[in-house]
């Protein structure tokens, strides 16, 4: 089972100082965070945090990965734990909060005294977490963070991720070895999140030069903007190839509708930030052929199947609106086993006063691991703390993703 904290005011409320459970309650309210009281940590127990995104602007992408994290600790205790030890999550929602991303990961490493961290999610966040996690010296994983170099300078800092600039340039690749028209391009970003501006900036303009394509021109919005009709009439007038899109899935969906309102065929391409399963069916047709890299696709093997079938079970009890796993749900499954078999490597106890060394030592033993087999495909580690695994692109047709192309992308 699992605790929900709120920071040092559960920790004072347990030492029965003045402030009452009410008024824990109210402040992690005021904070964003998510409490839920269903069992302990005991002495022996391997305390993983978990730095979650269940609110907040990533909500639709990250509301689900605490059911993945979930299903992947209860099978490994199911099976014994780790050497006889049963794993237990501290849960902390960060709202997708950078402030509270370094707050959580303090909480972590100081109160719960875990281990490592699963998470936290966006790269905004990782900016400012995976420095707090190097000072407290704790392995933080981010099952989403994709922005271009987030972990250099890091020992500390892991991404069970691809770098959008790897990811799209196979998407491009895939593409041209399809002979699938490529010759002209413009781009399309959301300037308020990092990634998207990361990618809007400076993935695709030195993508499209890479590939020789011909590019058009940019253009910018605001990640929650409803009309896009001005910058869809611009990219009209340019007339491109393929459109590359800096953007989360509801920008997305919005400009995909605007496209074909104003007869605009290109097609849309991009990354990791739109890998939401219901994106197809969501555009509701306006987004056929859009083309996008993922490191999931749950229709690859009996394996994927397999876990896509217990999610859904899981997010169907749950109440969730989404009953299939998207990347990040996968992401966030294999963290807990890679997790799980560095700590195995490390022999790793428990004990609080081991924390420091062993924490050391789960960190040197991802950074050694090499093609462990996993959920979306063999995962290694890079020299920069970045997952090496399979990337999948997947073309949307008729209210699904269907698969274009298996890349290695090293």
């Amino acid at each position: 089972m699992n605790i929900y904290r709120c920071g040092r005011a559960l920790n004072k409320a347990k030492r029965r100082t003045v402030m009452k459970a009410s008024d824990v309650m109210a402040a992690g309210v005021a904070l964003g965070l998510t409490f839920g009281f269903a069992g302990s940590v005991h002495a022996g127990d391997l305390v993983l945090g978990f730095s979650m995104a269940k609110t907040g602007p990533y909500v639709s992408l990250a509301n689900t990965n605490e059911i993945a994290v979930d299903l992947a600790v209860d099978e490994i205790n199911g099976k014994g734990g780790i050497g006889g030890r049963q794993l237990r999550l501290v849960k902390f929602d960060t709202g997708g909060d950078p402030k509270q991303a370094a707050l959580a990961v303090r909480q972590f490493a100081e109160d719960s005294k875990a281990l490592a961290v699963i998470g936290p999610f966006s790269s905004g966040e990782v900016r400012v977490a995976f420095p707090a996690g190097e000072r407290l010296g704790i392995v933080q994983m981010s099952m989403s963070s994709s922005a271009p170099g987030l972990t250099k300078g890091f020992s500390y800092g892991f991404r069970n991720t691809r770098d959008e600039r790897i990811v799209i340039d196979q998407v491009l690749a895939a593409l041209r070895d399809k002979k699938l028209p490529i010759a002209t391009a413009a781009t399309a970003f959301a300037t308020d999140d990092t990634v998207s501006k990361s990618i809007g900036t400076a993935v695709l303009p030195a993508l499209f030069t890479k590939y020789g394509i011909n590019t058009k021109g940019a253009v910018d919005f605001q990640y929650n903007a409803f009309d896009l009709s001005p910058q869809v009439s611009q990219l009209a007038q340019m007339k491109p190839d393929i459109i590359g899109l800096g953007a989360p899935p509801e920008a997305a969906i919005n400009l995909a509708k605007e496209l074909k309102r104003q007869g605009v065929s290109a097609r849309l391409i991009g990354g990791t930030t739109v890998a939401d399963p219901d994106l197809p069916r969501r555009m509701a047709g306006a987004g056929d052929s859009m083309t996008i890299g993922t490191t999931f696709f749950a229709d690859l093997n009996d394996r994927t199947k397999s876990f896509a079938k217990q999610f859904a079970a899981r997010a169907s009890t749950a109440g969730m609106t989404r009953l299939e796993p998207n990347q990040q749900d996968a992401s966030a499954y294999d963290i807990v086993y890679l997790l799980a078999e560095a700590m195995k490597t490390a022999a790793t106890t428990g004990d609080a006063e081991k924390v420091a060394s062993e924490r050391s030592a789960v960190r040197d033993a991802l950074a050694k691991m090499k093609s462990l087999p996993a959920l979306e495909g063999d995962i290694s580690f890079g020299e920069d703390r970045d997952a090496i695994k399979p990337i999948y692109v997947v073309e949307a047709r008729d209210g699904h993703w269907s698969l274009l192309d298996t890349r290695k992308g090293e």
